[in-house]
C-alpha cells in the first residue's frame, strides 16, 4: 500500500486545480449513486469551489506527484454546502459556543479512494474546528461520502432532495457529529 501523501492547507494558486480534481472525483463517483442526470449537473453544481474556504485558512488537499488527489475541509461560516444559492447570512460567522462547524466540499480522486485520504481530511476538520472553540460538526453528504461520513461518527439528522440551479434535484443527507477532545 502506498503511504499517504501530506496534507497541507490549500492556497489561492491551487484553485484550478482544486476544482478540476473536484469535478474529475464527481465524475467518477457520483454514477455509482446517481442517474446521468444527476450526476452531470453535480460536476457543476456540487463540485464547485467556494474560494471563501481557502481564503479563510480552512481547506487542505493532499497532494502526490504533483498532483492533487484530495481535498476537504470545514469552515466557521454559515453556508453548509456550494450552490445551495447565495442566501442572506452565509457568510456569517457561527458563534462556537451555540453551533456547530461545516464540513465542507469534500472530495477524494476515484483512484485514491479507500486509503484514508477523507479520514485524515476530517481529523484536520476536527482538530481545527475545535481548537477555535467549536463543539460539534455538521455537514451536508452526497450519498458517495455518507459511508465515510458514518465511519468516522456523525449520526444523520435528516435526508432531503436538493435542488439544484438547473432544476434537477439530488437526494442528500444532513449529518452530524460531537467533536471528541484529545
Amino acid at each position: 500500500m502506498t503511504a499517504s501523501p501530506p496534507q497541507r492547507l490549500a492556497v489561492v494558486a491551487d484553485a484550478e486545480r482544486i476544482q478540476a480534481l473536484m469535478r474529475a472525483s464527481a465524475r467518477e463517483l457520483f454514477p455509482h449513486f446517481y442517474d446521468a442526470r444527476q450526476t452531470s449537473s453535480a460536476v457543476v453544481h456540487v463540485a464547485q469551489l467556494d474560494m471563501a474556504l481557502i481564503e479563510d485558512g480552512t481547506y487542505f488537499v493532499h497532494e502526490a506527484g504533483g498532483e492533487l488527489v484530495a481535498c476537504g475541509g470545514w469552515s466557521r461560516r454559515a453556508k453548509l454546502y456550494a450552490d445551495g444559492g447565495d442566501l442572506p447570512g452565509d457568510d456569517r460567522l457561527l458563534d462556537p459556543a451555540s453551533e456547530p462547524a461545516r464540513v465542507r466540499a469534500m472530495f477524494v480522486r476515484g483512484d485514491w479512494t479507500r486509503r484514508g485520504l477523507g479520514r485524515a481530511l476530517l481529523e484536520a476538520c476536527e482538530r481545527a474546528a475545535r481548537a477555535e472553540g467549536f463543539s460539534s460538526l455538521v455537514l451536508m453528504a452526497t450519498l458517495p461520502g455518507e459511508p465515510l461520513y458514518r465511519a468516522f461518527g456523525f449520526e444523520e439528522v435528516g435526508r432531503t432532495m436538493v435542488a439544484m440551479p438547473d432544476g434537477v434535484e439530488t437526494a442528500a443527507i444532513e449529518m452530524r457529529r460531537l467533536i471528541t477532545q484529545p
